[in-house]
């Protein structure tokens, strides 16, 4: 019998592949046997070594795809908006509606995340007619000027927006509102600087949004309260950058299965 399939989308350049890597190792270890894990790689560029050891991750029923989107992001050079460390790529996942037809439903994922239990999980949750099902940000919600500039710039409330580094997906629903066309349109028509994919999602499904626990998308800023089902290091909190960062423990284990953990260690900038 066939087994469902679960679309799992990522970003990323040939810099990146390495924390690509854990956050696969991660996904590898909770996977059920129920499912065919599908893992989609959107990227433009050249890939060279460090992809082909990502691809040798593959095993029976989680495959792995590297996808070509330069040619598509290229028409939105003029109005693609970046700062600090942002490249182009955090806009990839605005192209999937209009890029993966076959899919009605997909889960899109940064790489600074590590997944401690069965994405299935998330992805089977049931979001309705919402566009997307997303975790409220809690870096946002932390800070009173990122507070003010998202009720101010984009009319929604702190507790409200949301964090495009854990979403699935609604394709279906995506398409049927034209999401492609907004998108652009949007793009064209304002200059996001904070997190500028991110405030796009957020203007776009405002009120179409369901909100998971926030377990789905715990944050290092966030404490341990909860229970964590899939760490996200967001922002600075990279865990091969500086040491002490909370919840480093997963990152560094799954770090140890993959081919990169030589090079990801002599990249921590130890604390004092």
């Amino acid at each position: 019998m066939k087994k469902p399939i679960i679309p799992v989308f990522y970003a990323a350049d040939e810099n990146y592949m390495p924390y690509l890597a854990v956050a696969l190792a991660a996904l590898k270890e909770y996977k059920s046997k129920g499912y065919e894990y599908r893992i989609h790689v959107l990227y433009s560029g050249v890939l060279n070594g460090a992809a082909t050891k990502v691809k040798r991750m593959e095993e029976e029923d989680f495959y792995i795809f590297f996808e070509d989107v330069g040619e598509k992001i290229d028409t939105f050079n003029d109005c693609i908006h970046c700062r600090d460390y942002y490249t182009s790529a955090i806009y990839y996942r605005l192209l999937i509606p209009e890029l993966f037809p076959q899919y009605d439903k997909v889960l899109y994922m940064d790489c600074d995340t590590v997944a401690i239990s069965d994405i299935a999980n998330l992805y089977n949750i049931d979001i309705g007619d919402n566009y997307i099902g997303a975790v409220a940000d809690q870096a946002v919600a932390a800070v009173p000027q990122f507070r003010a500039y998202v009720k101010n710039a984009l009319g929604i409330d702190a507790e409200k927006y949301f964090n495009s580094g854990v979403i699935v997906m609604n394709l279906a629903k995506l398409r049927e509102v034209g999401f492609y066309g907004l998108f652009s349109k949007v793009l064209r028509s304002y200059a996001f600087t904070i997190a500028p994919d991110q405030d796009v999602l957020n203007l776009i499904c405002k009120d179409k949004v369901y909100y998971y626990e926030a377990g789905w998308n715990k944050m290092p800023i966030g404490g341990r309260e909860g229970t964590p089902k899939l760490i996200h290091y967001n922002l600075c909190m990279k865990p091969w950058r500086y040491d002490g960062v909370l919840f480093e423990e997963y990152f560094w284990d799954f770090a140890a299965r993959t081919p990169f953990l030589e090079y990801m260690m002599p990249l921590v900038r130890w604390s004092e």
